[in-house]
């Protein structure tokens, strides 16, 4: 069997100012992909498994970004211009597709949809995919694909593997002429990432529920959380059954449940003044303070300084925090130690912090992944480039200065700078859920903060427009 191949991969945040450009994708093209084959991510999954099938692959392009700002259009029409070539011609039975699910460019808000609609234009052939379980999944997709399956656990450690359960099931088309379609419910819920956590409720009793309807005719169920700081008609929880049958009645019990639960979805956070006084004396052991307004992971600039204040306001010792800010790694260098830190990626921030630093050590922000089953291994691998690095000390806090924001999903991106989290007292992360697989086993407690950012829990401060349903 021969197989067309292709990935597209972005979670777009489009209430940031601002485009994601060709510029901040990394692209593979054509063989290039195979350098993915064997690694940590869907790609690298799917290629491997590949051999086991005895298919030939077909690498087109793969197109992944780090979550960010709306996407411009000529990076969709670059995209195709890669992959419509071959999928013009009438040499393959299938296409497998690596995608994000909830990417937006400045004239398409459903990008996935429109890639499918442009494929159903060329071919007929089954396709059949991975996407990421923050998806907002369209009727479009569920119209023009016949399986895309969706990761199950946030944080997603199980990226890879669903992949692979989205090829397994493609095999199971193509060797007994079984063709799945797939049948959508959106029940008009909108959580924030922070209440989408398949480790508690309501993602916990729904992916219980999905598990136990997959059956002979109903080839896979996907709890689908929705990425929320996405203005589209569709942002919000769906459920999708990739069925050879009728599925409105599994879909109908998930979406009455979903309904019952919802308020558990429906997180808030404390301010971060009202959760460090509560620090003093510190408690043994580590604390993980979590600032979902600032989350890396969900397109947010990993530069806001709402946390770094508290910290340095209620002089909190022996704590860390890791701030995005190129240009002050390119002081550093240059010899300041006055810095105007962080402050410049959200108009919600209080801007750039005045601070006295000492320069602790300059590095290489290249690391390699120490779980490679983590929510970051979905996304680049196995290796990871923070780019230049500084780490700096002010009163008593010690700040890790990156040129590139990182999400804060493996340990590695401390540890490869020398900076040993479990011996500390307070670690700060800018994420929301996904970073929960590298420190729940090193936390003594975890406590998550409200401060100023674009990807606060209160969804209510968010001006959406295209949402179709009050969510």
């Amino acid at each position: 069997m021969r197989i067309l191949i292709a990935g597209l991969f972005h979670e777009t945040h489009t209430f940031l100012d601002g485009l994601t450009t060709l510029s901040d994708f990394q692209i593979r093209r054509g063989e290039e992909l195979w350098a993915s084959k064997g690694d940590s991510s869907p790609l690298g999954g799917v290629l491997q498994l590949a051999d086991e099938f005895g298919w030939q692959m077909i690498p087109t392009a793969d197109y992944r970004a780090q979550p960010s700002v709306t996407v411009a259009d000529d990076v969709i029409e670059q995209f195709w211009n890669d992959i419509a070539p071959a999928a013009a011609k009438a040499d393959y039975d299938a296409i497998y597709l690596v995608l994000h699910g909830a990417m937006v460019s400045q004239t398409v808000l459903d990008v996935e949809g429109e890639i499918l609609r442009r494929l159903r234009t060329l071919t007929s052939v089954p396709i059949f995919g991975v996407f990421d379980l923050h998806a907002n999944f369209s009727p479009q997709m569920a119209a023009l694909a016949d399986c895309l399956v969706g990761y199950r656990e946030n944080p997603h450690t199980d990226a890879r593997e669903a992949g692979l359960i989205a090829a397994r099931l493609l095999n199971r088309c193509l060797t007994t002429g079984q063709r799945p379609h797939m049948q959508l419910l959106q029940p008009g819920l909108n959580w924030p990432p922070t209440g989408t956590g398949t480790a508690n409720d309501p993602m916990l009793t729904l992916e219980a529920m999905a598990r136990q309807f997959e059956g002979d005719s109903l080839w896979a169920m996907n709890i689908v959380a929705g990425f929320s700081f996405a203005d589209t008609p569709d942002t919000g929880v769906s459920f999708v059954a990739c069925t050879t049958a009728d599925s409105t009645q599994p879909l109908e019990a998930l979406g009455k449940c979903a309904h019952e639960l919802t308020h558990l979805g429906q997180i808030t956070d404390p301010p971060a003044d009202e959760v460090l006084s509560q620090l003093k004396p510190l408690p043994a052991g580590l604390t993980v303070l979590v600032e979902p307004s600032d989350n890396i992971g969900g397109g947010a600039p990993g530069d806001c300084t709402g946390l770094l204040r508290a910290l340095i306001r209620h002089g909190i010792p022996n704590a860390a925090i890791c701030i995005n800010d190129p240009q002050s790694v390119s002081e550093i260098e240059a010899g300041a130690r006055t810095l105007k830190l962080g402050g410049k990626g959200s108009r919600l921030d209080p801007g750039p912090l005045e601070i006295e630093v000492e320069l602790i050590a300059l590095n290489d922000g290249r690391f390699e992944l120490e779980d490679k089953n983590s929510h970051l291994a979905s996304m680049c691998g196995d290796v990871f480039d923070m780019g230049r690095c500084a780490v700096v000390r002010h009163a008593g806090l010690t700040i890790l200065i990156t040129s590139v924001k990182t999400p804060p999903f493996d340990l590695g991106q401390w540890h490869s700078q020398g900076i040993l989290i479990e011996n500390l007292s307070v670690v700060a992360v800018k994420a929301a859920v996904a970073h929960r697989r590298a420190y729940d086993k090193i936390a003594a407690r975890m406590l998550w903060v409200d401060t100023p950012g674009p990807c606060s829990s209160n969804l209510k401060m968010l001006p959406y427009r295209h949402l179709q349903t009050a969510k």
